[in-house]
């Protein structure tokens, strides 16, 4: 799997945690048409980012423990930039 399908997939877990939507973990690797095994190693990836996430088995959902973020991306600078100008 390459770099792009697993930011993808980060993203798209990401999203369904905000939204305690995960389901079990079957579902949700279901939902992300990948295996189980697979989900395992993006949430372990996720970890090794310092995702606080974990599976909640009273709510069959995976939670994040304390609010995070996840961005992942190049973003312009809040500095302005001088343009040269040709006189």
């Amino acid at each position: 799997m390459n770099v792009t399908k697993q930011i993808d997939l980060i993203r798209r877990v990401d999203q369904l945690v905000r939204l305690q939507a995960t389901g079990t973990p079957d579902e949700l690797a279901c939902k992300l048409e990948i295996s189980k095994s697979k989900l395992y190693r993006i949430i372990n990836m996720m970890k090794d980012f310092n995702a606080p996430i974990e599976y909640n088995p009273t709510l069959e959902t995976f939670l994040y423990k304390k609010e995070v973020r996840f961005s992942f991306g190049f973003y312009a600078s809040h500095h302005q930039h001088v343009t040269a100008g040709i006189a």
